[in-house]
This record gives C-alpha cells, sequence and structure tokens, in this order.
C-alpha cells in the first residue's frame, strides 16, 4: 500500500472535505490550545487503520504526531490503548470522526476476515476476496483483507481476465473466449474461468486457464471433480471455490482446492468499536 500516493491523498482530501466543510464551528472554543488524545479498542477484533490514521491528521496538520500502539493487523482487546496523538486541538477535533469511521471500517473487515482464516488454519487452503468493494474504498479494504490474513485476488478488471458466463456465451464457448485474452491482451495476465458445471471445469483446464473458479459446488462434488482436474492441467491450475457459507469453510477446505473466495468480510462485516478519547 503506497500511503504517499497522489491518489490517496486526493480521497483524503475529499474525506475530511465532506465533514469540515466550509469549517468546522467548534474551532473557536479551542484556538491556540493544544491537545492530547488516544484511542481505545472497546471490543476485541483485529485492527487496521492506523498508518492512513496517521496521514489523515498529518494531512490536516504536519504538527500533529500521532504514536501508533498497536500495528495494522494485530488482535486486540477491549480496553487495549491503539495509538496517542498530540497536537492542535483544532485539528484533533476536526480529524476525529473521519479516522475513526476509517479506522473502524477498515478493521472490521479486518476482524470478519482473521475470523474466516482461522477456521482454515492448517488446511493450505487460502481465503481471497473479490470485487465486491465500495467504490473508491477498494484499496483499502482490499489491505483489510491482507490485514486479517487474507489474500487479494483481482484489484480490477485490468489485473486478471475472469471469464464468466456471459464472455463464454458471447465467445462462442469456453477455449474460444480462452483463445481470445491470450492473443489479444495488451500485458501477461492470468485467465481465471469460472465454471458452473464439471463439463466447464474440464474444458477449462484442457483449454490452458490459469485458474478455475468453480461455482457454488458441493463439497461432495468437488471431492470427486478436483483429482480429474489436476490429471488434465499440463501446467498447474488455481482451483478456487466460491459461493460458500462461512459454516462450510472446513467441509470445502478438505476438497483439495487452492482458495476460497468470499465477500463476506467486505459486505458483511460490522464495524469495530473504537473510541477517541482526549487528555
Amino acid at each position: 500500500m503506497d500511503w504517499q500516493s497522489p491518489a490517496l491523498t486526493a480521497a483524503l482530501e475529499a474525506w475530511l472535505a465532506e465533514d469540515i466543510g466550509r469549517g468546522d464551528l467548534t474551532a473557536a472554543a479551542l484556538q491556540g490550545q493544544q491537545g492530547q488524545a488516544h484511542w481505545v479498542a472497546k471490543q476485541p477484533g483485529q485492527f487496521c487503520g492506523g498508518l492512513l490514521v496517521q496521514r489523515l491528521f498529518q494531512r490536516l496538520d504536519p504538527v500533529v504526531s500521532v504514536r501508533l500502539l498497536r500495528q495494522d493487523g494485530d488482535a486486540v482487546e477491549a480496553g487495549d490503548c491503539l495509538l496517542e496523538l498530540e497536537g492542535p486541538a483544532t485539528a484533533l477535533v476536526a480529524g476525529e470522526r473521519t479516522a475513526l469511521n476509517l479506522a473502524m471500517r477498515l478493521s472490521g473487515i479486518a476482524t470478519a476476515t482473521a475470523e474466516l482464516v482461522a477456521q482454515l488454519q492448517g488446511t493450505g487452503v487460502r481465503l481471497a476476496d473479490t470485487r465486491k468493494t465500495t467504490p473508491g474504498l477498494r484499496l483499502l479494504e482490499k489491505y483489510a483483507v491482507r490485514c486479517g490474513g487474507g489474500i487479494n485476488h483481482r484489484m480490477g478488471l485490468d489485473d486478471a481476465a475472469m471469464l464468466k458466463e456471459n464472455h463464454i456465451a458471447w465467445a462462442g464457448g469456453i477455449t474460444a473466449a480462452i483463445a481470445a485474452v491470450r492473443d489479444q491482451a495488451p500485458w501477461p495476465a492470468a485467465v481465471i474461468v469460472e465454471a458452473e458445471t464439471e463439463a466447464q471445469a474440464l474444458e477449462a483446464v484442457q483449454a490452458g486457464a490459469n485458474g478455475v473458479l468453480l461455482d457454488e459446488f458441493t463439497p461432495e462434488q468437488l471431492t470427486a471433480l478436483v483429482p480429474s482436474l489436476r490429471d488434465c492441467s499440463t501446467r498447474g491450475v488455481v482451483l478456487e471455490a466460491s459461493g460458500i457459507q462461512p459454516e462450510q469453510l472446513q467441509a470445502y477446505a478438505a476438497t483439495g482446492i487452492d482458495l476460497i473466495s468470499t465477500s463476506a468480510p467486505v459486505t458483511r462485516s460490522r464495524w469495530l468499536d473504537l473510541s477517541m478519547r482526549f487528555t
């Protein structure tokens, strides 16, 4: 994650402007005052967002000092002190809500991811995210997934080619769709095929797909299918399962697949409750 990128700087400016608007009307009561504050976790979870908080407050006022007591990805308990801030009271108050909102959102994603990753511990199967992210927050939400122990799948449509039902139909079949992408892709890219049937999965592997997303197969179906897919792959193929409920993770992990992809940490997670307290 490039915390100094122009894109992130622009986003920080927009997020601060959204809350501050024409100016913080309470600033008049704080003029000339120096403040100190700290963040406290109000429930257990996985912390994420400290580095972003540093950038946000220093963008608001470079004089503000942010000392991280917990790193992104650290497990925290209720009552843990996460970071300390010091600087002009006007800046601390003005940035409080935006900073907390972002960190609570990202910590919630990291926490939800860590809970699912824990279920896969020892299986060798990795948990991957999807492109179901909040517009404008993709890089941060995917960063939070990594902080929770998951891995990022595709960052965007330019990252890897995932051929789905419509692509296959319009191209005239799986083999034709793979050939078209390989022939015209302007840079080296993996080709992944979403398969809904055993026949589609086998054709994808035989046509040279780098990965096959096995959508809504049962664990029993995958247990029978995975060895066949491995056998007909000449250069190795990444086998991924999706459409899985959290309580089914271990059953799917035992089928021989490589990845389980899910949008749940991003789309279903609750914010982790954090508080900023002034001293």
